[in-house]
Formats: C-alpha cells, sequence, structure tokens
C-alpha cells in the first residue's frame, strides 16, 4: 500500500503567530550603499487605494509601452521631525549604543511619547565626532507628526530609529549633523519610480480556529456527530507524550509584522487633494498635505503607521520614473 502523504497546512516561517509588541515596524536591516549621505527610511500613515493608468515601462512585459490600469495604496506622509543623532561601536559580534545627541529644540508632542533628559540631553556632538575612530555606524532618532494629519485621530507622534546610508561614517555623520532638529520631507529620501520594502503591523483578527489560521481540511461528515468538524484530526504521537508546535492549532491570528518587498514608488506630491476621491477615503477621510503613491496593496487596517525602505534585494530593476496618465477619483463610498 502507497504511503498516504501530502504537503503540511499552512506555512511555519512566521512562528510564533503572536501579536506584535509595538505598531512601530522594526527594521533590523538597511540599504547602505548609496553615492550621498542621507536618511535610509520614511514613515507614514495609510489612507486607502485607488487605481491609476499608466504606461508600462517593465521590460520584456507583453503590455510594454501600453496603457495600464494599476491598483495602488495612497499614504499620507507629512514631515518627520529628526530629534536625535545616535552612534553605535561593535560589540560581542554585533553592535551596542555608545552615546547619543538630542536637538535643542524638540516638539511639544514628543513629550507624549517619552521623556526627554532636561537638564543634559546625552553627549554633545563635538564629543561625539571626536570618538569617530572607535564608532561603527551612525543612526537617527526621527518622529512622526500626526496632528498634522486629518485623518488619524491622535496627538502621539510614533518615534522610530532611522540608518544613514551613503557615504564614509565621517559624511554620515556630518550629515545627521546637519540635519539634526530639522523636518524632512518625504522627497529628501526616496525620488519617483524608487523600489521600496514596506513594513507596517497587520490586521488583527484575534483568536481564530485552526481550519481559518492554518487553512487545514473540515473533518468528513461522520465526524459532524460528535460536534468536532473544524478541528484538527491528530495532534501527533503517543511518544513523545506532548503536543509538538508544529501542529496546527486555535490562537492569535493577525496584528503581526510583515513586510513586502520591491514595491513601486509611482507618484509622490504636495497637495492630497489631486488624488482625494469624492467623500474622501472611506475610514479615513481627505488626504491634504504630502502623500506618495504605492503600487499594490500594503500591510494593514486604513490609518496603521507605515514605513518604508529602499530595497534591500531590487536586483538589476533600477528606478524608472512611471508616466501616470490618469488617477482615479471615483467615489469609494459604497464600496
Amino acid at each position: 500500500m502507497a504511503k498516504i502523504h501530502r504537503p503540511r497546512r499552512g506555512s511555519l516561517a512566521f512562528s510564533p503567530r503572536k501579536r506584535a509588541k509595538s505598531e512601530v515596524p522594526r527594521i533590523r536591516s538597511w540599504t547602505i550603499e548609496e553615492e550621498k549621505a542621507r536618511m535610509a527610511g520614511f514613515a507614514g500613515y495609510k489612507a486607502g487605494m485607488t487605481h491609476i493608468i499608466m504606461i508600462d515601462n517593465r521590460p520584456k512585459s507583453l503590455t510594454e509601452g501600453m496603457e495600464i490600469s494599476v491598483p495602488v495604496t495612497v499614504v499620507e506622509v507629512p514631515p518627520m521631525n529628526v530629534a536625535a543623532l545616535r552612534v553605535y561601536q561593535k560589540y560581542n559580534g554585533g553592535l551596542r549604543p555608545a552615546g547619543e545627541a538630542w536637538a535643542e529644540d524638540l516638539s511639544l508632542d514628543l513629550a507624549r511619547a517619552l521623556t526627554a533628559p532636561k537638564s543634559k540631553r546625552g553627549l554633545s556632538l563635538d564629543d561625539l565626532q571626536g570618538e569617530l575612530e572607535g564608532l561603527s555606524d551612525v543612526r537617527l532618532l526621527a518622529h512622526t507628526n500626526p496632528r498634522q494629519l486629518t485623518g488619524v485621530p491622535k496627538k502621539k507622534p510614533d518615534l522610530m530609529e532611522m540608518a544613514v546610508a551613503g557615504g564614509s561614517l565621517e559624511e554620515r555623520f556630518n550629515y545627521a549633523r546637519s540635519i539634526l532638529g530639522r523636518q524632512l520631507s518625504v522627497s529628501n529620501v526616496f525620488s519617483q519610480g524608487d523600489l521600496l520594502d514596506v513594513s507596517a503591523v497587520t490586521k488583527g483578527k484575534g483568536t481564530q480556529g485552526p481550519v481559518k489560521r492554518w487553512g487545514i481540511m473540515l473533518q468528513k461528515r461522520k465526524h459532524a456527530r460528535t460536534g468536532k468538524l473544524r478541528h484538527v484530526g491528530n495532534l501527533g504521537p503517543w511518544n513523545p507524550a506532548r503536543v509538538m508546535w508544529t501542529v496546527p492549532q486555535l490562537g492569535q491570528m493577525g496584528y503581526q509584522q510583515r513586510t513586502e518587498f520591491n514595491k513601486r514608488l509611482l507618484l509622490m506630491g504636495t497637495d492630497g487633494m489631486e488624488i482625494n476621491p469624492d467623500g474622501g477615503f472611506p475610514g479615513y477621510g481627505l488626504v491634504r498635505g504630502d502623500y506618495v503613491l504605492i503600487k499594490g496593496s500594503l500591510p494593514g487596517p486604513i490609518k496603521r503607521l507605515i514605513r518604508m525602505r529602499k530595497a534591500v534585494r531590487a536586483g538589476e530593476d533600477m528606478s524608472r520614473v512611471p508616466e501616470i496618465l490618469h488617477i482615479c477619483k471615483d467615489s469609494k463610498q459604497g464600496l
């Protein structure tokens, strides 16, 4: 008799499937090969989706040079404040903070997120610059300005760490020093046509059973009499006398950090009225400030924080500025 075999239901790649610790995604790697120093990432808030008509500029595509309809996600990206400069040194095979310097004039809203030292905000910039020989990396502490948004009812900014890409360590430090305490817009970081990696926390779905959570099969009809139609059939062997972690069971579903790679930045703008549909975006409202259009869908619900970085594995797919012919502004309130 042949051995019955089938692939397992559900991927174990993201285990354990538990709730994210924070709605601010954590980025562990950055693209640092750049011509000149710049901040390596940016953040915004998801407003909704629409579609555009553009000329397909993908080489060797079946529709190359033709007009195509592309779904896009609208992300509102108000300017970010650079609050502090942090330096790292090598330690035990990794990195550890070696010091930080805070800006003199901090945003009043930042006090809602943390308590910054009043007497002495870290070290001075001159002290850090004198220790550059023993340092390994320079990064920035930047925060969003949700008060400038119309669709996100919050005042507490989201503070996050951003890498500085490009140039030598001294050039990155001088760049970080020059923008300390300033506001940066998304145009200072990205260009139209760039490939981005987008990280966000997905929509939470609470506790779900194994059928919805892992995609296992329903039990046969005779098992319906026992009331176990949507249960896992077997929890494992008698020995070892324990349930393995690979067995699909019920538990938390959603509200987990996910990263989508190589998302094309199709358009950047400063006036949200150029892309607002009639009646605004459902659940968000009108976009009034800076915005970006990113090809395809993004993780998370409306109003979720979205972090973006330059693509770390873009390959040979270079930046190509898209030719956009039309942006759909039809009402989406009935969808």
